[in-house]
């Protein structure tokens, strides 16, 4: 599995590609507008988290008509090589989709909820589907059911395009350990879950022990 950070904040993505474990970075208008982000600055700070990550950087469309969005779309690309547009799993992001993979520009297409809607996606030339999982959970249903059922109808065809499943709006560790165990290409992360894998009591009682033992070899 590989590990897309998801934030706008450049800071945590130069500090998370430092551990060698970042493959690319999801963001969008919602997490640009939390660390102060204005309108008139986005594609430079696009931009910037494109230098920052060899990695694809998934940069939302905001428009709701194809017209819009593949403009959109053909804006973003232009930006850096390593942009992926991040479309809504619509009927006008279908044809938006369709229109810019005729162009050789990635798109992923995001708030898939359901297998129709990512087999139609991959369909339309989607290179990445990103089921969300942690807004299922957040309704009281099993949004890991959910992502373990789009793994494995879009594994059962062949597309003209490689696709690769983004277990997305990951919300915990959990989350993560079940999708990697489902076959889950990619987890898109915030910066504080990326953190917490790292971690372990178990990890933490080692090192404690480590130092302990140490501590008496020096003093010896």
């Amino acid at each position: 599995m590989k590990f897309f950070l998801d934030t706008a904040d450049l800071n945590e993505i130069e500090e998370a590609c430092s551990w060698g474990v970042v493959a690319g970075v999801t963001t969008n208008p919602t997490l640009y507008a939390k660390i102060g982000g204005k309108l008139a600055d986005f594609n430079t700070h696009i931009q910037r988290i494109c230098e920052l990550t060899d990695g694809p950087v998934s940069a939302e469309a905001v428009g709701t008509t194809r017209e819009e969005i593949i403009r959109e779309g053909e804006e973003l690309a232009a930006l850096a090589p390593n942009v992926v547009v991040k479309i809504p799993t619509m009927i006008e992001g279908l044809a938006a989709t369709k229109a810019l993979a005729a162009k050789d520009i990635p798109v992923n297409m995001t708030l898939c909820f359901s297998v129709p809607q990512a087999i139609m996606a991959a369909r339309a030339g989607a290179a990445y589907i990103s089921p969300f999982v942690g807004r299922f959970d957040d309704i009281s249903e099993d949004g890991l059911a959910q992502l373990e059922d789009v793994v494995a109808a879009v594994a059962s065809y062949d597309f003209d395009q490689s696709v690769e499943i983004i277990a997305a709006s990951i919300r915990s560790a959990h989350h993560v350990t079940q999708s990697a165990l489902m076959g889950a290409d990619i987890a898109t992360v915030p910066f504080g879950v990326l953190k917490k894998l790292v971690e372990h009591p178990l990890t933490d009682r080692g090192l404690a022990s480590f130092e302990a033992d140490w501590k008496k070899v020096v003093q010896a």
